[in-house]
């Protein structure tokens, strides 16, 4: 299966390390015009430095993704210079610092600031790309969630949980209101990675001990890298995938 996105452009959201990183140099390295955007600029920066000498090219810009103006903006800057945005992957979210804690502890601003950041900006910017895909009769749109959106976060964050599930219901439900203009809209769930400082600390906490554990608990007995989520994405940004809409792939090492 030879992958390739020549012609195509391409917004990774949330790109300024882990995920979001390893899905730009996917693309980039296939060919695509990758407009990649954080609120981290430095690790953004480094993100494009990266991206250096590939077959295609990576543009950054720092955009919120949780203000809709922002994403709208970023879009349109997009279109002025590259034309309609073919590949839209919502990478942005997380559990910005937070850790677990009993249900009545939490503030309306700690649910409120998960719920924003990993489904709000999700519907933000499948909104601003949406037009012009439908202008082309063609589009993929690819959300990253999380195994937590599926059954439970072992960090124990309710509103991580809560907003990586509204994130899944609101893949399936754009999968069905935007195929009728060729545009397919799909999820990755990921497992466990070590790919950014909140998953690593996570890890670290365990100890030795509960690290063991948890690998035990994968099929393949070892944890996942950020490039196996990318390549999720790729087969879904892909034409291979051109069948495929409404669809949550799993990409967690066989998780048990």
């Amino acid at each position: 299966m030879n992958i390739r996105f020549e012609g195509k452009t391409a917004v990774v959201t949330g790109a300024a390390h882990g995920f979001g990183r390893a899905i730009a140099l996917a693309l980039a390295e296939r060919g695509a015009s990758v407009w990649a955007c954080d609120v981290l600029g430095d690790e953004l920066n480094e993100t494009r430095r990266l991206c250096q000498g590939l077959d295609g090219n990576c543009s950054v810009k720092a955009v919120d993704v949780r203000e809709r103006a922002a994403a709208r903006g970023f879009v349109a800057e997009i279109a002025a210079r590259d034309g309609s945005v073919d590949i839209l992957v919502n990478n942005a979210g997380g559990v910005l610092g937070q850790v677990g804690r009993p249900l009545e502890d939490i503030s309306e601003e700690d649910w409120d600031s998960i719920f924003e950041v990993n489904a709000r900006g999700a519907f933000y910017f499948a909104q601003a790309v949406a037009p012009g895909m439908k202008a082309q009769r063609y589009g993929r749109i690819v959300n990253i969630s999380s195994g937590a959106g599926l059954g439970v976060s072992l960090t124990g964050i309710q509103a991580y949980a809560a907003a990586k599930a509204a994130q899944i219901g609101l893949t399936r439900q754009l999968a069905h209101e935007l195929g009728a203009w060729g545009i397919t809209v799909n999820n990755i769930a990921p497992g466990f990675v070590l790919s950014n400082p909140n998953s690593i600390r996570q890890f670290e906490s365990y100890g030795e001990q509960g690290q063991r554990e948890l690998v035990e608990r994968f099929a393949l007995k070892r944890l996942g890298a950020a490039e196996d989520i990318a390549h999720g994405v790729l087969f879904f940004a892909s034409d291979y995938a051109g069948w495929v809409t409404g669809q949550v792939l799993s990409v967690d090492g066989g998780r048990l």
